[in-house]
C-alpha cells in the first residue's frame, strides 16, 4: 500500500455575532492540509506537524487529526487492517479564532475516509469530527467544524446527535479577517461568558439570529451585516482583545456591514459587498491596531463553499 493523497480543510468563522455555537461560515484562502497514505495494518498514526512551533502533540490519542481520522474511520466502518499514516500542515495559528483544531479535526477524518473509498456523504463525517475536536477544546464546535468540512454556511439545529441545517452562501460577499499577533484558549474565553442572561437579551439575540438567517436566504448583504449585532457574549469577550472596539468602530466608519468576533477570538471579522471596500476595511483595522502599538494582518475572502477537499 503506497497511495498517497493531500486534504486541505478551510478555516471558519464561528458564531457570526448573535450566533453563538449554532452558526458558522467557511472562508477562502486560509485552512489546513494533510498527507495521507495508506499503510499496511490497522490503526492511524502521526508522523510529523509542521507550521505549529512544536506545540501540538505526535500522540495520536492527543491530536485532533488522528483522533478524527480514526473515529471517521469508525463511523464508516472501514475494512480491518485498513491503516493510516498522516503528515499535518498547520496553516492555522493556534487559539486564533479561526477554527484551527476543527480544521485539523476535518482534514484527518476527510483523508481517512477518502483512502477507505467512502469519503461520501459527508454528513457522515460530522460527528466523528466533532468528537475529534474535543480532545483539543473540551466541548464540540460543530460551527467550526460543520462548515469547514461541508463548505459554506451552517446552521447548527442541535447537538448530540449533531444536526445542521446549510444556507445559501451570497458570492458577492466579502470577508475581512483582522488577526493580531496573540492567541485565547477556547476555554480562557468560555471561563467570561455568563451563566444567565436578561430575558431581554436573549429575545434580541434570537432576533438577530432570525433576521441574520433571513438575509442569507435573501441575499440581503445588509440585513446580515445589521444582524451581526451580539447582546450576550461579545460585550463579555471584548475585554480579551485589545482595541477590538476601536477597530469596530473603525471597520464600520470604513464601510463594513457588520464586525465580530471571529470565534473565540482574537481574530475579528467583518463583512463587505465589493472588493474595494474589503481592501479598505483590511487596512483600517490594520492600521487601528498598529496605532495602539499591536501588530496584525488582515485577509480578504469569500465564503468557501467546497469545504473538506482533496487537493491536485
Amino acid at each position: 500500500m503506497s497511495e498517497t493523497i493531500t486534504v486541505y480543510a478551510p478555516a471558519t468563522i464561528a458564531n457570526l455575532g448573535p450566533g453563538y455555537d449554532i452558526i458558522g461560515m467557511a472562508v477562502t484562502g486560509l485552512g489546513d492540509r494533510a498527507e495521507a497514505t495508506l499503510a499496511d495494518g490497522s490503526g492511524v498514526t502521526l508522523d510529523a506537524i509542521t507550521g505549529d512551533e512544536g506545540r501540538l502533540p505526535l500522540d495520536p490519542t492527543l491530536n485532533t487529526t488522528t483522533v478524527g481520522a480514526r473515529r471517521a474511520l469508525e463511523a464508516i466502518e472501514a475494512p480491518a487492517g485498513l491503516g493510516v499514516r498522516l503528515t499535518l500542515h498547520k496553516g492555522l495559528p493556534l487559539g486564533s479564532g479561526l477554527g484551527s483544531s476543527a480544521a485539523s479535526a476535518v482534514v484527518g477524518a476527510f483523508a481517512a475516509a477518502t483512502l477507505a473509498g467512502r469519503a461520501e456523504p459527508r454528513l457522515n463525517l460530522l460527528q466523528a469530527c466533532c468528537d475529534a475536536e474535543k480532545v483539543a477544546a473540551g466541548v464540540a464546535h460543530a460551527d467550526n467544524v460543520g462548515p469547514s468540512l461541508l463548505g459554506g454556511v451552517v446552521l447548527i439545529r442541535r447537538y448530540n446527535p449533531v444536526e445542521v441545517v446549510q444556507l445559501p452562501a451570497p458570492e458577492e460577499l466579502r470577508l475581512v479577517i483582522g488577526m493580531p499577533a496573540w492567541s485565547i484558549s477556547t476555554r480562557e474565553a468560555r471561563e467570561v461568558l455568563p451563566r444567565k442572561v436578561p430575558l431581554s437579551d436573549a429575545v434580541a439575540n434570537s432576533g438577530n439570529v432570525a433576521a441574520m438567517i433571513a438575509g442569507f436566504f435573501r441575499g440581503d448583504l445588509e440585513l446580515i451585516g445589521r444582524s451581526m449585532e451580539d447582546t450576550i457574549v461579545e460585550p463579555v469577550r471584548a475585554p480579551l482583545i485589545p482595541a477590538f472596539l476601536k477597530v469596530k468602530r473603525a471597520a464600520i466608519e470604513a464601510g463594513a456591514l457588520g464586525c465580530s468576533i471571529s470565534g473565540a477570538g482574537p481574530a475579528c471579522f467583518a463583512l463587505a459587498h465589493d472588493d474595494a471596500t474589503a481592501r479598505r476595511v483590511a487596512e483600517v483595522m490594520e492600521r487601528t491596531w498598529s496605532a495602539e502599538g499591536i501588530t496584525s494582518k488582515a485577509h480578504i475572502g469569500r465564503i468557501d463553499t467546497q469545504g473538506a477537499r482533496v487537493m491536485p
